[in-house]
């Protein structure tokens, strides 16, 4: 079986310096905002390209201080609405009415699976306070029509960079091209933890001051509590383990691209469709979605032929039971991506013969009538 994502492995190719880094942590016996979570925000900070990275609990939780921060400074009120694409993970849109926003969902465009200029500027209205991008499956979301678009209208832009990580815009970083970007670092990302683990980027001093109180208690100085805030803070442990893998994200990300690049130029199957890209070279390839109108019976096919793959997301989130009282919305396009979407494997140690296996398979895939 050609493997979706095997994790272990992928974590095996960074040793020994990934366990060495661990066991520097359990030596000095120091687990909790430390020095390896200092040095990673540093690090981090300079990657992507801004003046401050706040290291937290996970992906989730970086989008939740982002609103919760600006609701604390009054730039954000409770019932204000915010633009959200609809076929993004849930943990998109219960950051935003966990913190008692308003979720817009957009329909996404029918080529990139993105949310866009034309998207966003049919769905502003008075009560537009902020949009959430979400660079979906490592590609930008992100272009100046849509900044000078929320520059003219007192719109905030947050990148939703769960999936993005190392991808560019004009030679930007995602993650540093709106007024604040949340990253996930969970296990399968294209920078991974060793578990749960996130952050927030910024240029904005007084966010990042906010946001660093907010993650841990409230507080700046122990015993000291200005705010309500929560528990959510990104251990040491895995801050040593992104450090190592930093240094190997370009690299895994030129991998994935090779392989993306391979998938769109031989795959012709007419019964799917392999996604549009604007910029090969800026996009990092998260997942590497196929659009099968048989897909379920494309899944199965690939199974038989000892390839795994998965779905994203096959319930979009207007449609789950949590956010009922918008099921009444018709969005078209995110509910097809819904019922046909199927992902390849797509990682920086898939074989050159595992790549043309996989091709031969989707190529050979007909439908029996």
């Amino acid at each position: 079986m050609i493997p979706y994502l095997p994790l272990n492995e992928i974590n095996a190719q960074y040793e020994p310096q990934l366990s060495q880094s661990l066991h520097h942590v359990v030596e000095r016996g120091w687990y909790i905002m430390g020095r390896e979570v200092e040095l990673f925000e540093q690090e981090y900070a300079q990657y992507i390209g801004c003046k401050h990275c706040i290291g937290c609990g996970n992906g989730y939780d970086a989008l939740w201080l982002i609103f919760q921060a600006y609701k604390q400074m009054g730039i954000l009120h409770d019932g204000d609405e915010v633009l959200v694409p609809a076929n993004t993970f849930i943990a998109s849109v219960l950051a935003i009415t966990h913190n008692r926003l308003h979720p817009v969902f957009v329909d996404p465009s029918p080529t990139s699976y993105l949310m866009e200029h034309k998207q966003i500027k049919g769905a502003v209205t008075k009560k537009t306070k902020a949009v959430l991008l979400v660079h979906l499956y490592g590609q930008n979301s992100f272009s100046d029509d849509i900044k000078k678009l929320c520059d003219e209208n007192g719109i905030l832009i947050i990148e939703d960079n769960a999936q993005a990580h190392g991808a560019i815009y004009n030679g930007a970083r995602t993650g540093s091209l709106g007024h604040a970007a949340a990253h996930s670092f969970y296990p399968g990302k294209n920078l991974g933890a060793l578990g749960d683990a996130g952050a927030v980027t910024t240029d904005d001093t007084a966010l990042a001051q906010q946001i660093e109180q907010l993650h841990n208690y409230g507080s700046s100085e122990k015993y000291v509590h200005r705010m309500q805030g929560v528990n959510s803070r990104l251990d040491e442990l895995q801050a040593a383990a992104l450090r190592v893998k930093l240094r190997h994200l370009d690299a895994d990300n030129n991998r994935r691209r090779a392989i993306a690049t391979e998938y769109i130029n031989r795959i012709s199957n007419p019964l799917v469709t392999t996604p549009t890209v604007q910029e090969a070279s800026a996009h990092v390839f998260h997942i590497f979605p196929l659009m099968c109108r048989q897909r379920d019976a494309l899944q199965k096919h690939l199974t038989d032929a000892g390839i795994q793959t998965q779905i994203h997301y096959p319930i979009p989130p207007h449609r789950q039971e949590c956010y009922k009282e918008h099921a009444t919305l018709h969005l078209p396009i995110a509910e097809r991506l819904a019922l046909h979407e199927l992902s390849l494997p797509c990682h920086p140690l898939l074989s050159n013969d595992d790549a043309d296996k996989i091709i031969d398979a989707v190529n050979n895939f007909t439908i029996l009538t």
